[in-house]
């Protein structure tokens, strides 16, 4: 097995921030598993800069296990690290400082170490790796990969998305959209407001119809308390608009978000903006005032994960990780509903905390990884029987 560390240590090296390329950290993996007699495929990002990684080690046979993660980490501008964020730093205090560490090179990390082992091993099914692109943005670039997959490997592979859980499984995530609505109104001076319309008005109209939403929601008994937050979150994020205080503003814009319930749908939730949106529209009119309202998506919707169809992979897991280990549901969004959404039993385990993911000098524990690997060993030994037939 290879060093875990020495593999983190190259993988942060590579500054995979979103807005940048991944190809140089999808050539190094490419050459890694080359090295071990592994081949693996590109699934190129339309811009044709990035790129997502699938390969396969062991047997062209069903089932199996794909290993998933994201190869793209979140901007450190503005942030006060206290060392270089892509040079991974041993703090002696049990963890590894580094953009990524947590989420989630050290998941990947650990696969790969896992390779001069597992291709080695008589497995009876097969390890596929699944590295994506874009994953930080709103989960960009796994639908192609999970296409590519799909219809070109297996569809009876159950998968393991790799964002840190603390090495617990996760059998539940709320599906999230980004969203900006831009609000047009007429500018006049602030001394005649019969004569215009304040976009800014109207935009607050909207955000406070956007919380009361979530109210509602919540009021109407939909509520799951699995989650933390228990209900679907809505949320305002950013605004701005204006020129100055005396002109009444001609344009107004923010973005805001849905973060909805598995069970629920973004659909039916922003259908209820969209009708107030109408509603709002024809009373303004109807009194003389000009407005416009446009919402776009900055993403496309994220899907949740439910606790459901997932049986084999959450009991590959329990088998396989420390008697303590429950189940449990997050509010962030991961690529792993839209693994489900392809008919893949699908889980999230992988080591680290979310609370470490985007943060200033982000980490990860050497026990996690110690952990990690572990699973990995065991994982590797329950492929080596038929774990889904047992």
């Amino acid at each position: 097995m290879t060093d875990v560390t020495t593999l983190l240590a190259k993988l942060v090296a590579f500054d995979t921030t979103s807005s940048d390329s991944n190809l140089a950290l999808i050539e190094f993996v490419e050459r890694y598993l080359a090295d071990y007699g592994v081949s693996s495929e590109r699934v190129m990002s339309p811009c044709g800069t990035k790129a997502n990684l699938i390969a396969r080690v062991g047997p062209d046979a069903p089932g199996g296990v794909m290993l998933s993660g994201h190869t793209d980490v979140v901007p450190v501008a503005g942030q006060p690290w206290s060392s270089d964020p892509f040079t991974l730093r041993d703090g002696g205090d049990g963890r590894l400082y580094g953009r990524g560490t947590c989420d989630m090179k050290g998941f990947i990390a650990c696969a790969l170490a896992m390779v001069p082992t597992w291709v080695k091993a008589p497995l009876k099914q097969p390890i596929y790796f699944g590295f994506s692109y874009d994953e930080e943005i709103g989960c960009v670039g796994a639908p192609s990969l999970i296409k590519r997959f799909y219809e070109h490997y297996t569809t009876t592979a159950h998968v393991i998305v790799g964002e840190p859980t603390s090495m617990q499984p996760v059998v539940a995530q709320k599906g999230a959209t980004n969203l900006r609505t831009t609000v047009i109104g007429r500018e006049a001076h602030s001394s005649q407001v019969n004569q215009g319309t304040s976009a800014i008005h109207v935009a607050a109209r909207l955000v406070t119809f956007i919380e009361d939403t979530m109210a509602a929601l919540v009021d109407e008994g939909r509520v799951d308390e699995a989650f933390n937050v228990p209900h679907t979150s809505l949320h305002v994020g950013k605004i701005k608009g204006g020129t100055a205080i005396n002109i009444m503003a001609r344009e107004c814009q923010f973005e805001w978000e849905i973060r909805h319930l598995p069970t629920e749908s973004f659909s039916e939730i922003y259908a209820r903006f969209e009708a107030y949106c109408a509603q709002l529209s024809e009373e303004l009119i109807a009194k003389g005032k000009t407005v416009e309202i446009v919402t776009e998506p900055l993403n496309v919707t994220v899907p949740g994960l439910a606790d459901r169809d997932n049986d084999q992979v959450l009991r590959l897991a329990k088998d396989h990780l420390p008697d303590a280990c429950c189940s449990h549901a997050v509010a962030y969004a991961t690529e792993a509903g839209q693994f489900q959404g392809q008919g893949l039993q699908t889980i999230i385990l992988g080591p680290g905390s979310i609370a470490q993911a985007h943060q200033p000098d982000e980490y990860i524990e050497t026990a996690q990884l110690q952990t990690c690997t572990a699973f990995m060993q065991r994982l590797g030994q329950a492929l080596e029987t038929s774990y889904s037939e047992r």
